[in-house]
């Protein structure tokens, strides 16, 4: 089966109260959308969480998957784990200036996560009318805005 993973995170404010969310779905239909948040995050740190939190969902779903196809709005994301990942690795988890990678603890869970599965990763415009990542992000507005005295939260919206 082909699987599509939808991501999306945000803050209101940088830093300030965040959320993720990500949908999946597969031939054409719904498999499982979910949404979490911190109270004192960043974007950053949100856009990465969407993407570790769908993957570490795949495994327990039950899906013979193929091919899977992860769509971000976030460069960040999506040029970190396709292309700046590398030389990270290489240069001791230092950025070509020599400061420290920021966000390294969530790009090592997303390397292990993404390694040795089919991952194709697709940047979209975000806000530009795509229906699953303007679904993604209703979710992660829902999930900031939820934040009302609690540090975390989690909430699935389709069973697996």
């Amino acid at each position: 089966m082909d699987v599509e993973i939808y991501t999306d995170g945000g803050c209101s404010g940088n830093p300030g109260p965040g959320g993720w969310a990500y949908v999946i779905t597969g031939e054409k239909k719904l498999i499982r959308e979910e949404w979490g948040g911190e109270r004192d995050t960043t974007n950053n740190r949100m856009e990465l969480m969407a993407v570790i939190s769908a993957l570490e969902k795949l495994p327990y779903l039950d899906l013979a998957m193929e091919k899977i196809t992860l769509y971000t709005d976030s460069q960040y994301v999506q040029k970190g784990i396709t292309q700046w990942i590398h030389s990270w690795k290489r240069n001791n988890w230092r950025t070509a200036g020599k400061e420290p990678v920021k966000n390294r603890e969530l790009w090592q869970r997303l390397d292990v996560l993404s390694s040795g599965l089919p991952l194709n990763w697709v940047w979209v415009k975000g806000h530009a009318g795509n229906p699953l990542n303007e679904r993604c992000d209703a979710l992660t507005q829902k999930a900031i805005k939820s934040l009302s005295g609690s540090s975390f939260c989690i909430r699935p919206l389709v069973s697996p």
